[in-house]
């Protein structure tokens, strides 16, 4: 029997793609993904049908490259600035901080399509849910890291973890950028509702970096 091929995403073409993912995960947010078609999402994105196939091969492997395109999000712009920070407290705080800003600024329908794995093919399936459990890993890794110095409230570092992902994940179901809450306010106010969710307070100060906190206001 021959071993698995391993999935790999097509190599995305730039700023186009990008935005082809973009347009095609709000329209199946709107849609459901069985009743988007093709010709729904070249119209949205201002393509013909022949132009969004010439990035393209299908609405599955579409689904699949969203899904990729997210979790890349999530190594680009939130692991990999994070990685060299030792202490694993304000870690923490910047991958929170990093991935709340991600979503307020414009990938909120991108990450609710990664609710729809079971409608990917079962290789595809398996691609996404490694990367998804690599984040996770990191978060809850950190987390351990937190509570061996004492910092993390009385709570198992996996459930703190999902806790996270939950808090952060719910953001694009209600947050819309034309609205009146203005992002940088949202942010500092997910900020500390997150982390006072896991870490010990000494009660004499606020958890939300100062930064942020200044910005909101």
């Amino acid at each position: 029997m021959k071993p698995a091929k391993k999935v790999m995403p097509i190599s995305r073409k730039g700023v186009r793609a990008d935005n082809i993912y973009s347009v095609a995960a709000r329209i199946m947010c709107e849609k459901g993904y069985e009743a988007t078609s093709m010709n729904d999402i070249a119209e949205a994105a201002g393509l013909t049908k022949a132009g969004v196939y010439h990035y393209i091969r299908g609405k599955e492997q579409l689904l699949f490259e969203i899904m990729n395109y997210a979790m890349d999000v999530v190594d680009e712009q939130v692991i990999a600035p994070t990685r060299s920070i030792s202490d694993p407290e304000n870690r923490l705080r910047k991958i929170i901080e990093l991935h709340a800003r991600t979503i307020l600024e414009g990938v909120g329908a991108v990450t609710i399509i990664l609710e729809e794995l079971s409608s990917l093919t079962p290789a595809h399936r398996r691609a996404i849910r490694a990367r998804q459990r690599s984040y996770f890993e990191y978060l809850r890794q950190t987390l351990e890291q937190v509570n061996a110095d004492g910092k993390l409230l009385p709570v198992d570092a996996t459930v703190a973890a999902f806790s996270l992902l939950g808090i952060i994940l719910w953001i694009p179901r209600w947050y819309r950028r034309d609205g009146k809450l203005k992002l940088e306010r949202a942010l500092a106010d997910y900020c500390e509702i997150a982390t006072n969710a896991v870490l010990r307070n000494d009660g004499s100060r606020s958890l939300a970096p100062v930064a942020l906190r200044r910005a909101a206001d």
